[in-house]
């Protein structure tokens, strides 16, 4: 059996990793494309920087809309304006951020019957649906 703190940062793991997959597939065609570094310190920044928060946030006690709001609107507005998204980038950014959060947690809940990610969107797990 994890503990919360290895959960934790498995979550957080997984969420860098597509997250960071998601800024390269989205920046895909430019024939300059961001450096390692930048691309590192903005996911260190947005990911592992927003779930700390978000984590302590809601252990703190602070309000639900100050603990998710705040990494949500680094997700949205850091990458697009360090990057300088424009256009087909900055659309694919957007609906590629607001979709990656609920997939991880989807993935998690359902096939390891993780709920932490997002507790407030019920996703069963495999197990569950099985009994």
């Amino acid at each position: 059996m994890e503990s919360d703190a290895t959960r934790f940062w498995i979550f957080v793991a997984v969420s860098l990793v597509v997250f960071v997959g998601l800024l390269r597939f989205v920046t895909r065609h430019r024939t300059s494309r961001p450096r390692t570094g930048v691309l590192a310190v903005v996911a260190a920044v947005v990911v592992v920087g927003g779930m700390v928060f978000a984590k302590y946030g809601n252990n703190l006690g602070l309000p639900w809309w100050i603990y998710y709001t705040v990494p949500a609107l680094a997700t949205l507005l850091v990458p697009p304006v360090i990057f300088r998204l424009r256009g087909r980038e900055l659309a694919q950014y957007l609906f590629l951020a607001f979709l990656s959060s609920p997939a991880i947690h989807v993935v998690f809940s359902l096939f390891l019957g993780w709920h932490e990610y997002m507790p407030f969107i019920p996703v069963p797990s495999l197990k569950q649906l099985m009994a």
